[in-house]
């Protein structure tokens, strides 16, 4: 399954090809524009990945603001991930029919939109319309910048690249709930939604000069195949479903929570015979499953699942463990968090240079077990620890992600036949989010059953030792299946055979 070497790159566009493809840009602006490219879309990711965290800080004020209760209010971040999770799929089918940069800038327009419809509307549905088109718009942009990586780099350049943008794309959640927290102590929540538009303004201005007008492999755009509407439908049941489903699971009754992830189930699997059926038939998919016969992509789709529910899952248990388990205030919580972003830019900055040198199973290995240490190492604190300790522990977890983030999509995707890299890059960020969405529901469910094994509670009570047993198991949870994943990281990919052309 595998692709001739990429040939040379040329400094000259090919006879015929139009002045705003990738070959005439490449040839205008030289050996710098695929790194120009980059940024641009690093720009536009940024964009949407502030949009999916910031909006966090703002659920109070817009609770209070429209008398919500926390079901309802739960929606404006369910509603985004659920809009972002589905239309990741369609990504492939917006590229290859519209090309590159009216995808992009389409996605902008959208994203922007949300933000200004979010910021003045005058009741919730209109906040919750919002929230579902600035998902939608994040959710198509996300896989693009791996898609362009591993066509404009050549091989021994793409762990740079893909550092390079993971970086900006980390510091995007860390700084945001924290100037989103200064905007709605100075501005109200109103202007959280108006945070993303000078991002996508500037996102539309470098795209109109260094995102090609072409389609994946410089290709003028095709309008001839019509987007699979019935997968399209199934995906966003089973993932509603799913997700819902879970959350039932801690707040509903159990014949709900059942009933959904029975639907959840039903719904995924006529969406594999669905995408099954159409490949065969030789019609457009949704999902491609030739992918998985490619060993490495499979196996790297398991440790993207896994990955995305120990990422997502600690994000959400550390804050709680720290502030219900060992007493520390809000400030000191950030505290810790804060030096733990540094921590892990840093490391991605150092293992993206080993990206282009090592093979992707040993990075992915050695992050997995690094994070597996981190989560045995939280076992061992109590009451009496020190801050400094929690930070250095919360650290060397952050150290396994950034060996693990430039890693896992080069090693997932390299060696794939190249009409397969957008698909790929698609259904591998599907993974992870419905991976992560998982996590956190599993970590809620898994702490509230051990505490109720443990005869304790979050709301408060006296029994501490009770309240951390609870926790320290669902750690030990979290680094089991770091330790599970380490078994299908072995076989990531660790060399690339794809052309070089965005």
């Amino acid at each position: 399954m595998s692709s001739p070497p990429p040939p040379a790159p040329s400094s000259q566009p090919q006879a015929g090809a139009p002045a705003n493809s990738s070959e005439a840009l490449r040839a205008r602006y030289g050996e710098r524009y695929r790194w120009l490219l980059l940024m641009t879309v690093m720009m536009g990711t940024v964009a949407s990945v502030m949009s999916s965290t910031v909006v966090n800080v703002a659920i109070p004020g817009l609770s209070h603001h429209f008398g919500l209760g926390q079901d309802r209010a739960q929606w404006v971040t369910s509603g985004f991930m659920v809009a972002m999770t589905v239309s990741m799929l369609t990504t492939p089918w917006l590229l290859a029919r519209f090309g590159y940069r009216a995808t992009y800038a389409g996605c902008m327009w959208l994203l922007m939109a949300g933000g200004l419809g979010g910021g003045f509307a005058q009741d919730f549905p209109l906040v919750l319309a919002a929230r579902v088109a600035e998902g939608l718009a994040a959710g198509v942009v996300q896989p693009i910048p791996a898609i362009i990586i591993m066509r404009a780099f050549q091989p021994q350049e793409q762990g740079r690249a893909i550092g390079l943008f993971t970086m900006g794309v980390v510091l995007a959640p860390a700084l945001g709930p924290s100037i989103g927290g200064v905007l709605v102590d100075w501005f109200g929540w109103r202007s959280i939604f108006f945070m993303v538009v000078p991002f996508c303004i500037a996102s539309l201005w470098l795209g109109r000069r260094f995102v090609p007008a072409t389609a994946p492999g410089g290709a003028v755009a095709s309008r001839s195949e019509a987007l699979d509407w019935a997968g399209l439908a199934l995906g966003t049941a089973g993932t509603l479903s799913l997700l819902d489903g879970l959350v039932s699971l801690r707040a509903g009754p159990p014949i709900r929570a059942a009933g959904l992830l029975a639907l959840a189930g039903i719904c995924f699997g006529i969406f594999l015979w669905w995408q099954a059926r159409r490949t065969r038939l030789g019609q457009a998919s949704l999902m491609n499953l030739r992918l998985f016969a490619w060993r490495p992509f499979a196996m790297g789709s398991l440790v993207t699942a896994i990955y995305g529910t120990a990422l997502f899952g600690s994000t959400y248990l550390l804050p709680v463990y720290m502030q219900m388990g060992l007493g520390l205030s809000a400030s000191s919580v950030g505290m810790v968090l804060l030096p733990s972003g540094l921590v892990l830019a840093g490391a991605i900055a150092i293992v993206s240079r080993l990206a282009d040198r090592l093979p992707a199973n040993v990075l992915v290995s050695t992050g997995l077990a690094i994070l597996t240490l981190s989560f045995a190492l939280m076992v061992t604190l109590g009451p009496s620890a020190s801050l400094w300790m929690l930070i250095a522990y919360s650290a060397i977890g952050r150290i396994g992600l950034g060996f693990i983030l430039p890693s896992l999509n080069l090693g997932s995707m390299r060696g794939l036949e190249k009409d397969l890299i957008s698909q790929a890059s698609s259904v591998i960020n599907f993974i992870r989010m419905l991976g992560g969405a998982a996590g956190v529901s599993l970590c809620a469910i898994a702490l509230e059953w051990r505490l109720a094994s443990h005869g304790a509670s979050l709301a408060g009570g006296t029994n501490l030792p009770a309240r951390l047993a609870a926790f320290n198991e669902v750690f030990l949870m979290l680094a089991a299946l770091c330790a599970l994943a380490m078994l299908a990281a072995r076989y990531l990919g660790s060399h690339s055979r794809l052309q070089n052309n965005p």
